[in-house]
């Protein structure tokens, strides 16, 4: 379906607004590399909490979630825990404002807080920078890989020729997301973090009224009776055992006959042990959590906000803005995808791509006017993902490697302008990589599980521990990275350019968990501890809990009224509500946009109790 020239104008008039945005902010943000990667730390935590929620709509993760809930139904709210979505609880309740005691510009710089400056430190430092810019990459490959299949089916195809198609069957795909990525590019380099938050604030609220008309038809042109004739027993329910429990080849007479091949996608992503799969999401997640945010966009929100408190109210606020709105609109998608699926695949198509499934409902069922703001609206959810990606990596480009090592006395002016340079080389290598991925199940596959399994226990280690030392950090990250790259070519199967399989990010996280863990481990006790003036600092102003007895008993020698953080217990009970009441808000409206009454009033009774308890445990003790 191509567009009509009316939706054509709302989307160009969007992209112009974007453009104008960029410039209109772009001298305030050219003051100072501060100011440009981290907004000056003068933005208010409500415009950064709304703004990390925004970049996190992604388009990309919107059609995945569309596909995870149409296939597997409420049981899917468990399925987004392998990224972890929980570790915004984490943040939340204490990571975020440790970190943002830190008082730096990016995770590398932060080594220096933890291990000095010696050489282990440096060798950190560089490992994280790498790390960083890897995990960059990977997410604009997913991005590049979403935006491409989402306008490929409303827009004319730029190239036509059959001869040309068939030898690159993903060429109007790659050609639209160029283009797209272009300009968001052009904003995001002229602009730096005041033009990414104040857009993404504006694309937000575009997204809301989006998800809010999408779930609004769904509810309007489907019954109850219509979604319980098309969905196998137990879809509607949260709760699972051992298996899954989901038999799509048991379904009503009135039901597609080509739902039943949903069997077959359930065993291909490897998740029919849906209670083994649950205990190993829940491993991983909470090792992660517990590691603080990887160096990217939402660790520059949380360095952007003006005090520790901020960053934690900023964290909280993500879920409260991203949870429902979000989870509105994929419950709408989902089930107009279901109910009218002959209608949508008039194909022979005994295996659809389900990643496809939110555009060809909007081409189907949203009308003209309403179609082409909707489409402002999704192109906005890649533009902020994309953008906060793009302005995360050139920091540790300039400030860690540039700044640091190569010319520490340049000028405020020659950073930003060698930032501009940067961001553009990080959009070019990551374009290419995504060139080579042909799904974006893939990618999600492959950050979730092999990179953060290679981040994971060196940055666990750095919290709690307190003889980790610089040196157990760098080969802890440097086992893991290596693992994680190494990892997929030892898996059966090839999706395009990229060795993977289904299941891969389950198999592959504890082993290169167990790996990384064994270089941190060595790499510590074969060297020295870090100087006590370091431990010290770092013990005095970010106050972790943790085994750090030897360095509270060094920091009371010299400060006998200094008292250590004895919150442990507190946070993990918050952290423990706080996932409760998350999970919650990603239940409620799904049930309402199901009008499943009984299991929406439970819901909203969660999240009515649990933020009550939230309040008064965390909220009212929240301090710098």
């Amino acid at each position: 379906m191509n567009l009509h020239y009316i939706d054509l104008g709302i989307i160009l008039l969007y992209l112009i607004a974007t453009i104008f945005i960029g410039y209109w902010v772009s001298k305030r943000a050219s003051q100072s590399i501060k100011s440009y990667f981290l907004g000056g730390n003068s933005l208010p935590w409500y415009f950064l909490g709304v703004s990390n929620a925004s970049g996190m709509f992604d388009i990309a993760g919107t059609m995945l979630l569309v596909y995870w809930l149409s296939l597997y139904g409420l049981k899917s709210i468990w399925i987004p825990w392998v990224w972890p979505v929980f570790n915004q609880i984490f943040l939340m309740v204490y990571l975020s404002a440790w970190l943002r005691r830190s008082n730096v510009m990016t995770g590398a710089e932060w080594i220096k807080t933890r291990f000095g400056t010696g050489m282990g430190a440096k060798l950190s430092h560089i490992v994280v920078v790498i790390f960083a810019l890897v995990s960059v990459i990977g997410f604009l490959s997913y991005g590049f890989k979403g935006i491409g299949k989402f306008t490929t089916s409303f827009l004319p195809p730029l190239v036509s020729n059959l001869e040309t198609l068939a030898k690159y069957p993903q060429i109007n795909e790659n050609l639209y997301a160029l283009i797209l990525m272009a300009i968001t590019t052009f904003y995001v380099v002229k602009g730096g973090m005041f033009s990414v938050v104040i857009t993404e604030v504006i694309q937000y609220g575009i997204l809301t009224i989006a998800a809010v008309a999408i779930g609004i038809i769904a509810i309007s042109h489907i019954s109850p009776d219509a979604i319980n004739a098309v969905v196998p027993e137990g879809w509607k329910s949260v709760w699972f055992g051992w298996h899954i429990g989901l038999d799509w080849n048991n379904l009503s007479p009135a039901a597609s006959p080509k739902l039943t091949a949903f069997s077959d996608w359930i065993a291909k992503d490897g998740y029919e042990m849906f209670g083994l799969f649950f205990i190993m999401m829940l491993f991983k997640g909470i090792f992660l959590s517990a590691a603080g945010p990887a160096p990217n966009y939402d660790m520059q929100r949380v360095l952007s906000t003006r005090t520790p408190s901020e960053a934690s109210k900023m964290s909280s606020l993500v879920s409260v803005v991203l949870n429902p709105t979000r989870y509105f609109m994929v419950a709408g998608l989902s089930l107009l995808a279901l109910v009218n699926f002959d209608t949508l695949y008039t194909a022979s198509l005994t295996k659809p791509d389900f990643e496809s499934i939110l555009p060809q409902v909007l081409a189907t069922y949203v009308p003209v006017g309403l179609l082409g703001f909707l489409m402002a609206g999704l192109l906005a959810a890649f533009m902020s993902n994309f953008a906060a990606t793009v302005n995360a990596a050139p920091a540790y480009i300039v400030n860690d490697i540039y700044k640091r090592f190569i010319n520490p006395h340049a000028s405020e002016k020659k950073y930003v302008k060698l930032s501009y340079i940067s961001s553009l080389l990080v959009v070019v290598v990551g374009v290419s990589v995504g060139f080579m991925i042909t799904s974006i199940n893939d990618v999600v596959l492959w950050i979730t599980a092999a990179l953060w399994g290679g981040y994971t226990a060196s940055n666990v280690l750095k919290w709690y521990w307190w003889r980790f030392n610089g040196f157990g950090y760098f080969w802890g990250m440097v086992t893991g990275l290596a693992a994680a790259l190494i990892m997929p070519f030892f898996s059966h199967t090839m999706v395009g350019n990229f060795p993977i399989t289904n299941n891969f990010n389950m198999n592959a996280f504890p082993i290169i968990f167990v790996i990384s863990l064994i270089g941190c481990i060595a790499g510590t006790l074969l060297t020295k501890p870090e100087d006590d003036e370091t431990l010290k600092n770092f013990y005095k102003n970010v106050r972790p809990w943790g085994f750090w007895k030897p360095v509270h008993k060094l920091v009371i020698q010299d400060n006998p009224g200094f008292e250590a953080n004895k919150d442990f217990k507190r946070d993990m009970f918050n952290v423990f509500i706080g996932i409760c009441w998350q999970s919650s808000l990603v239940a409620f409206p799904v049930f309402l946009v199901l009008r499943d009454w009984k299991p929406l009033i439970i819901a909203l009774s969660v999240v009515a109790v649990t933020s009550l308890i939230l309040k008064f445990n965390w909220w009212n003790k929240l301090k710098d």
